[in-house]
């Protein structure tokens, strides 16, 4: 410690000599006025030394508190106090509050008539807090001459000090703080967080989430209902290392929000997302279980067939606000969670693979649910408001691990805008999602194309118990990847159990249907022994490395060209790409002639990483391509629907670059 010290104070030299004054001591901190003369100049400063739990204020203190305040004796005059970027503190409430813990210098200027050598006096006052808070003051004289250098501290608050920022800044109504230049990339800035120097312009309290797009970075504040204030403050930024550096910015307010023609965009393009969703293998099988529902009625009750059309939408907005509402929820709290995130919990990979088994052993007969009972009488294409509601909120649930084109930027755009909106593109996405049915429900003329209502439709509600006993493996496949043999065994044997209920609940006793009962209750008991590993390694190109922020970075600096695949096992979307594109011999030729690197990144389980690069490229959720070409220009971004033709050709358009 003293070797450093002595390194700081050499290289931040002084012309004379340092003072330090009498101290206030108590048990909570000590305080005491000091002093250096630095090329001349005499500069003095506030040393606060907190005992551990206590704390003191910056010049806006948040929610509560007060900052420290100084009066020299004349005819001394004392400067404004620097503050060095403080500690975002949160407290029972929630209250925020901006402080300092530990030791602290708070260095200030002073002019005086007084000759050269005098003493100078300063009343200092001062609010110091823990679970309680406790007003100090305290006058302290200090003589130029009086003890040891003090230059080491001065240098330290220096460097803590913002300075200009050399980014540009700007502000939306809603919060929006936008950062934008180079190197502010998730490969480079690990954390960043915002402090206001106006006062009750903002819920100090609230988490910033922080998000990376191509210009820079954003960080979401909630800001205090009213106009939109003038916002100026201190950003502080810390690097994957650790290092911060703090930097003033004064954001310049953007216009109110995107205009309405941006906004009708997103919605446009969820509004078709959602519509070619329905095309997805997630979705399809639903669709086709409805369409027989529709074929069923269609020929006799027009009223009737509406009512479920309404009420499977009903079902599928409904869904869709809960996803949505969570989403936003989880983002506003400062989790980094996109679409599909719910597939990243084994618990719930399980319960998807026993509910599609069950629905499968439905669609062949083994069990039946009585009128009433809603989705599984839907499910059996019996009819049902309840039940087509339900089936609804199951459209919704078994369509998050597919992404359909144009949805990608409609979701993020979704994440990124203020609550009302973001839910307003979540809506827009349901009704796409909706939008076949009620089509066929609204449209006589296209429900009378389908075939009558016959022997056909039991054929057909049978043979798509296929597709979802297809879906269960698949679903076992992925906990296999995310948990192991042991979480594949339980899930399989649970899938036994839920048989062998469903085969005693087709028997009318009811100690029969009890038993049948209590398996299912056993059956889901046995989540509770499932454990999730930390990475789940899902490397389906041949000759791939797993991605790395490092990786990425390293081949790029050696001009290679990279191709990066963020992927899941549990994204149909991604899974169709491997097998019709990224997998077949003409892709990997091109690879291989272009010496492309691939690198993959695995998102069947969360990893910080994936979805900061996911967020910095605009997207919340996977597949997401990005070609590099050799050299340093930037990343192409595919399609999310990938054919061989359009990896080959961004290959070829970037390699005459």
């Amino acid at each position: 410690m003293k070797f450093l010290l002595l390194v700081i104070s050499l290289l931040f030299p002084v012309l004379a000599h340092a003072a330090q004054s009498n101290k206030a001591v108590t048990a909570r901190d000590t305080v005491s006025l000091v002093s250096t003369i630095q090329n001349g100049a005499l500069r003095l400063g506030l040393l606060f030394q907190l005992a551990p739990g206590w704390h003191i204020y910056w010049s806006d203190p948040g929610d509560a508190g007060a900052a420290p305040g100084v009066t020299l004796a004349p005819p001394a005059k004392a400067g404004p106090l620097a503050f060095p970027a403080p500690t975002w503190l949160v407290s029972a409430g929630p209250t925020g509050s901006y402080v300092y813990l530990h030791q602290v210098l708070l260095p200030f200027s002073l002019t005086t008539s007084a000759p050269a050598g005098t003493p100078i006096t300063a009343a200092v006052n001062w609010l110091v807090c823990a679970d309680v808070c406790v007003p100090e003051r305290a006058t302290f004289t200090l003589a130029p001459d009086d003890g040891a250098a003090q230059a080491p501290l001065f240098a330290a608050a220096d460097a803590a000090m913002p300075r200009p920022s050399p980014f540009g800044a700007t502000i939306s109504p809603y919060g929006t703080l936008a950062l934008d230049g180079a190197g502010l990339t998730p490969d480079i800035v690990k954390t960043a967080h915002f402090f206001p120097l106006s006062p009750n312009a903002m819920v100090n309290a609230a988490p910033e989430p922080l998000s990376f797009n191509a210009a820079g970075l954003t960080l979401r504040l909630k800001l205090a209902p009213g106009p939109v204030p003038n916002l100026p403050g201190v950003i502080e930024l810390t690097d994957q290392s650790g290092q911060t550096q703090a930097l003033s910015i004064t954001p310049r307010l953007v216009a109110a929000g995107a205009p309405a023609t941006s906004l009708l965009v997103w919605l446009g393009l969820a509004l078709l997302g959602g519509l070619i969703l329905n095309l997805m293998p997630c979705v399809f099988p639903v669709l086709a279980m409805k369409a027989v529902s529709v074929a069923r009625l269609s020929q006799a009750d027009h009223p009737r067939v509406r009512r479920e059309a309404g009420a499977y939408t009903l079902g599928v907005l409904a869904a869709m606000l809960a996803l949505g509402g969570l989403l936003l929820a989880l983002r506003a709290a400062g989790q980094d969670f996109g679409w599909g995130f719910q597939f990243q919990s084994p618990i719930f990979v399980a319960l998807m693979s026993w509910l599609v088994f069950a629905i499968g052993l439905n669609f062949l007969g083994v069990f039946e649910i009585e009128a009433g009972a809603g989705l599984g009488q839907s499910l059996a294409a019996q009819g049902g408001l309840a039940g087509s509601f339900f089936t609804g909120l199951l459209a919704v649930v078994v369509a998050t691990p597919c992404t359909a084109p144009f949805m990608g930027g409609a979701i993020a755009a979704a994440l990124a805008a203020p609550w009302w909106l973001g839910l307003s593109v979540f809506l827009a996405l349901g009704v796409g999602l909706a939008l076949p049915f009620l089509l066929l429900a609204f449209a006589p003329q296209l429900a009378r194309a389908l075939p009558r209502p016959g022997v056909w439709m039991l054929v057909l509600k049978q043979f798509l118990a296929f597709p979802m006993f297809a879906t269960a493996i698949w679903l076992l496949w992925v906990m296999a990847l995310q948990t192991g043999p042991d979480g594949t065994l339980i899930v399989a044997g649970g899938a036994l159990a839920l048989g062998f209920a469903a085969w005693l609940w087709r028997f009318s006793r009811t100690k029969a249907k009890l038993g049948a009962a209590i398996v299912v209750v056993l059956t889901l008991g046995s989540l509770s022994l499932i454990h999730g590993s930390t990475k789940a390694q899902h490397l389906s190109l041949p000759h791939a490395a797993p991605y790395s922020s490092a990786r990425l970075q390293s081949l790029r600096a050696a001009n290679q060209p990279v191709f990066v695949d963020m992927t899941a096992a549990w994204c149909v979307t991604c899974l169709v790409n491997d097998r019709v594109a990224l997998d077949t011999s003409l892709v990997q030729s091109a690879f291989a002639a272009a010496h492309v690197h691939v690198l993959v990144g695995d998102w069947t389980n969360r990893d910080a990483a994936i979805t900061a690069y996911l967020a910095a490229h605009g997207r919340d959720g996977v597949p997401l391509y990005v070609y590099y070409p050799a050299g340093h220009g930037a990343g192409q971004i595919l399609p999310q629907i990938l054919t061989p033709g359009i990896v080959i050709a961004a290959l070829g358009q970037n390699g005459k670059h």
